[in-house]
């Protein structure tokens, strides 16, 4: 494999794994909402967090988790294409890109299934300081090429 694509390792593994939890989402949620006797036909102009408190959490922590994985991981998708873009797939970016990629599914996990704050919220910090550094990694890049 050439060395540039390995940046897009940890890329392709999150967008995998986002995409595991869109399906765990909805074999979790439909089953939940035909069960409650929710029926999609009647509803007009609600959204997925309307289900909260009427739907059991563990049942809308998987939602919440598919949520926050359309959030801040963009901001790593486009770092870290940006990143290859600029030909830095450096040992420094991988190791960043992975460790973002490794906490957010550690991270989804523990909301999914357990969901204390107490362990989310470390999770979800180490993520972000990796995604922090990969970004100042970029800023980096793009204003002063000469420095790396």
């Amino acid at each position: 494999m050439p060395y540039t694509l390995s940046l897009l390792q940890p890329v392709a593994v999150l967008l995998a794994w986002s995409g595991m939890m869109f399906v765990w989402l909805y074999a979790t949620r439909l089953p939940a909402m035909k069960k409650m006797g929710i029926d999609i036909r009647g509803r007009k102009g609600t959204t997925g967090k309307d289900l909260d408190g009427v739907l059991p959490p563990e049942v809308q922590w998987k939602a919440h988790n598919y949520n926050h994985l359309m959030e801040q991981p963009t901001l790593f998708y486009a770092t870290a294409l940006a990143l290859l873009f600029l030909g830095d797939a450096s040992t420094i970016a991988t190791a960043l890109a992975w460790g973002y990629a490794v906490l957010r599914i550690l991270h989804s996990l523990e909301q999914t299934l357990v969901n204390r704050v107490i362990v989310r919220f470390p999770l979800f910090l180490l993520s972000s300081l990796c995604l922090l550094a990969l970004i100042a990694k970029l800023v980096i890049a793009v204003f002063f090429p000469s420095f790396q």
